[in-house]
């Protein structure tokens, strides 16, 4: 098969036909204009996981209640999403985000600030934390993705995944989801990123993955068109609220 056929295969097996992937990133090239792009997504079942929107602020995104009034625990699930510092983007799906935009401004590196962090303690569930980072401060650009998860013997501890995957070519991106799929408890996302589509413009992409989503539990995506060279970035989101 040929990549865009595997990324294609792998957008239908694991997100079309997986009732729950859960939150997800995708950090690619865009086939339509000389930008990266930045894919993120969240889901939910209960109604606390479903009382949340993304909201963006320049290079910037969040999550935030949809009724404040509903909401009794924000901790993993109220955080900032997307941040970014001058040649370098960021996307996780928790508060090492903020940890990551912090340590890096202050001159560490995005291991060692993912060190001390570990899969969320959301029992039996373990959420997995996955994170990313693009840093075009010199070309052709790097990647770097994290993975934390629970260590299947012992859910005290956490196993740790570090992946510096090659830039993708235009019309393609890497990408990590949370879970498997569904499950009692869930099963977290096992194996190296997978390879995923990013052809089309930015518009077009937010259609394709909103698309691909569970219409029952997709949330909010967003898609984040960053120049090639680096520079200011643009966010496009969409809510199931209707919220933009």
């Amino acid at each position: 098969m040929q990549p865009q056929e595997i990324a294609q295969a792998n957008l239908e097996r694991h997100i079309r036909q997986n009732p729950y992937p859960e939150r997800g990133l995708v950090v690619g090239r865009s086939s339509a204009q000389d930008a990266w792009l930045m894919i993120y997504w969240i889901m939910g079942r209960s109604e606390s996981s479903r009382n949340r929107k993304f909201v963006a602020e320049g290079g910037s995104l969040r999550t935030e209640p949809v009724n404040a009034r509903l909401l009794y625990d924000p901790s993993l699930i109220i955080y900032e999403a997307m941040l970014e510092l001058p040649g370098l983007y960021l996307v996780s799906n928790g508060a090492q985000t903020r940890a990551l935009y912090v340590g890096l401004q202050a001159g560490q590196t995005f291991d060692s600030v993912i060190a001390h962090w570990e899969r969320e303690p959301d029992a039996p569930n373990y959420t997995p934390r996955i994170s990313a980072m693009l840093d075009l401060r010199s070309e052709p650009g790097a990647l770097t993705l994290s993975l934390l998860k629970a260590n299947p013997a012992n859910p005290d501890l956490t196993d740790r995944f570090t992946f510096r995957p090659a830039p993708p070519p235009p019309g393609l991106g890497v990408g990590l989801t949370t879970y498997q799929g569904d499950g009692n408890p869930l099963p977290a996302f096992c194996g190296d990123p997978l390879l995923l589509p990013c052809s089309g413009s930015a518009n077009d992409l937010l259609d394709v993955y909103w698309d691909a989503l569970d219409a029952q539990n997709r949330i909010a995506l967003v898609v984040k068109w960053i120049p090639t060279r680096g520079g200011p970035s643009e966010i496009i989101i969409r809510n199931r609220d209707g919220n933009q």
